[in-house]
């Protein structure tokens, strides 16, 4: 009698028409409030998978899997000795996936609302990594609650907003708070662009494959908020000069400000944008060493935008 646990994964339907056939079988028209955009292409799905480095054993924590293509390869990916952990927040489809996947005990289906969700509870002990198709609409707040987390995980390979991707993965001179934030725990890489055929419904925008390696960050967390006061300070009016940007949204003087600057080695007629993080992290301490309060620029948490860059790609 063989007592191994079933490791058949279930086959995807190779087309687009019968995952549309699926989504009316189930009488689920997918929901634009919820950023329901499914993807279906078996070859961005590869990619995925390439770019997440899954290795037998893994744990997985998967969020939104909609109709289950990519908890398919997933589970494929991590075998029957790892953990396929999926959040649904749509009720129905979290009612059809345990059909779906009923002969693969790794993988496991949770309803609920991901960035309310107790990861300790989910994941346990083990250490995790995150592989999901992210709504639009909550990926700025998905980074926030995993990179700031207690508990991050190892890594991240997401799908995004390609405009939102190029953004988090930029260098000086095309910095952003996004780009600093999200880079302030980890390091990011742009791995493809995904049309917007890959999806059923297609999106009116291109997606792209995005992966990032947590670490730990550059300051301890008391610290995180005046550092990123000052990056929103800095931020705060990118067309302008560091220094006036500054001088603006600091409770400093100018010559505060121009010590502050002088001492971290950064051009004060330079613009935000054009700064490294190693200069970012320079700053904020020549700020503590001078007694430059942070407290009037209120600070955001990761990839918040200033208000300069409403008019870049809306995340």
């Amino acid at each position: 009698m063989n007592d191994q646990p079933p490791t058949h994964v279930p086959t995807a339907p190779p087309r687009p028409a019968d995952w549309r056939a699926i989504l009316r079988d189930l009488d689920i028209t997918p929901s634009r409030r919820m950023g329901q955009n499914f993807l279906v292409d078996t070859d961005v799905l590869a990619d995925i998978v390439g770019a997440a480095r899954l290795e037998p054993g893994q744990t997985v924590l998967e969020v939104g899997p909609g109709l289950g293509i990519l908890t398919t390869a997933l589970a494929e990916a991590v075998g029957a000795t790892g953990r396929v952990i999926s959040v649904e927040l749509d009720r129905r489809l979290a009612d059809y996936l345990p059909q779906r996947f009923a002969d693969l005990p790794q993988v496991r289906i949770v309803q609920g609302d991901i960035l309310r969700a107790d990861i300790a509870a989910l994941v346990g002990d083990a250490p995790y990594v995150i592989v999901a198709n992210l709504p639009y609409q909550i990926t700025s707040a998905a980074f926030r609650f995993f990179l700031e987390h207690p508990r991050p995980p190892e890594r991240m390979t997401v799908l995004a907003q390609h405009e939102v991707a190029q953004r988090i993965c930029a260098v000086p001179p095309e910095m952003s708070v996004l780009a600093v934030a999200v880079q302030f725990f980890a390091r990011p890489q742009y791995v493809r662009t995904v049309p917007s055929a890959a999806f059923v419904p297609a999106p009116a925008v291109q997606s792209a494959i995005l992966s990032l390696d947590c670490a730990a960050p550059p300051l301890p967390r008391a610290r995180w908020a005046g550092f990123f006061a000052l990056v929103q300070a800095g931020f705060g009016a990118k067309r302008k000069q560091i220094h006036n940007s500054l001088l603006d949204r600091l409770r400093a003087s100018r010559e505060q400000v121009g010590a502050a600057l002088a001492a971290a080695q950064i051009d004060g007629m330079r613009r935000a944008q054009t700064l490294s993080m190693d200069e970012w992290l320079a700053l904020d301490a020549a700020c503590i060493t001078l007694g430059i309060s942070r407290d009037g620029a209120m600070g955001r948490r990761v990839g918040e935008e200033a208000e300069g860059d409403a008019d870049d790609a809306a995340v």
